[in-house]
């Protein structure tokens, strides 16, 4: 297989874990409304410990019949990832509880400019002033659309801080372990699945309770609630995969740019489907974010089309200075002297 031919089918392969991303996201969001302020289950922690569980027990099958295989590695680094993985997620939930809903969705707009940060300090991975234009008109967008109210609290306020910040790292470690230990996405998830769901199944019912003042094994499961847990659980072994996907063939910025395309879409979707408030500042905030993300899409394909063709011509330079000039071998009146090729034959006969 030629190189372009690889391209091609990793172009191809980043095109679908998008796509996958984002139906499966925005599918599950609208089942967990549902679940939510419909049926009356209310606790989010738990519910996403039940869908890690239920993500590990389809990789295993998977594994099982061969679908992928297990390849063991640093079992220190997979279990700081997994407890690091669903801390943040227990407490991007506890921030939502002691935070306006305003408060909130700038906590989840500060995750990309802080994950620019990071990887800048720590990893010298350099961002250019086009996509970081990109970037702040996307953030703006998606503040106007979603960002209403901001109460501050100082409980509220350390909590988004710690949410932002493990997110951040732990968005950052998907990539970097996918890439320093040659692990596929699947291969990572299988192994930290356990201890995140054990993380989460631990923590979540205390935070659940305290978020809600209501107890979750006492909660009454009728059909309706079961059936709708089920599907919920279906549906986030695909945005579990996804994700990961998604981080490893991607960056964590490009990761955090498609959920707030997601944000936008759950937006429209319940406008269109459930007949939510729908405001000219959504409209605006909409239309804005998504030009920050059409930029944000032309800057890093252009740049990443001009860092491959000047890789291109620096590994073509670099083969033609190594390779040795043929000497030429010239009998003059008995004596044999060694000539560069590139001497002419003036120079020769002289």
């Amino acid at each position: 297989m030629n190189e372009n031919q690889q391209q091609q089918r990793f172009q191809l392969g980043t095109i679908g874990a998008l796509s996958l991303s984002v139906v499966s996201s925005v599918s599950i969001v609208i089942c967990n409304k549902a679940l939510i302020t419909t049926l009356g289950f209310c606790f989010a922690t738990t519910l996403t410990s039940w869908h890690l569980l239920v993500t590990f027990c389809s990789l295993h099958v998977a594994l099982c019949v061969k679908l992928f295989e297990h390849k063991g590695f640093d079992q220190k680094a997979v279990m700081g990832f997994g407890i690091l993985n669903g801390t943040s997620i227990g407490l991007l939930n506890l921030s939502l509880g002691f935070n306006s809903v305003g408060f909130y969705q700038m906590t989840k707009l500060a995750i990309i400019p802080c994950t620019v940060l990071l990887e800048t300090l720590f990893f010298r991975k350099q961002f250019s002033r086009n996509v970081q234009l990109s970037l702040t008109v996307l953030l703006l967008g998606v503040g106007i659309a979603t960002v209403t109210d901001l109460q501050l609290n100082f409980v509220g306020s350390v909590l988004s801080l710690l949410a932002v910040l493990t997110t951040c790292v732990a968005q950052i470690m998907t990539n970097n372990i996918q890439k320093k230990y040659k692990v596929s996405s699947t291969q990572l998830l299988y192994q930290s699945c356990p201890y995140q769901a054990l993380t989460l199944f631990l923590v979540g019912p205390f935070v659940d309770g305290f978020l809600t003042n209501k107890n979750v094994f006492s909660f009454n499961y009728t059909p309706y609630v079961l059936a709708f847990i089920i599907l919920s659980c279906l549906i986030s072994v695909s945005v579990n995969f996804s994700t990961f996907l998604v981080i490893g063939k991607t960056s964590p910025v490009t990761y955090q740019v498609l959920g707030h395309l997601k944000t936008c879409l759950v937006l429209a979707f319940g406008y269109i489907l459930l007949r939510d408030p729908f405001s000219w500042r959504n409209i605006l905030g909409i239309l804005v974010a998504v030009v920050g993300m059409a930029l944000y899409s032309y800057y890093c394909t252009r740049e990443s089309q001009l860092q491959k063709a000047s890789e291109a011509s620096a590994q073509l330079s670099q083969a033609k200075e190594s390779e040795i000039d043929p000497l030429i071998t010239v009998e003059n009146g008995g004596d044999v002297q060694n000539t560069p090729a590139w001497k002419s034959k003036k120079d020769l006969q002289a």
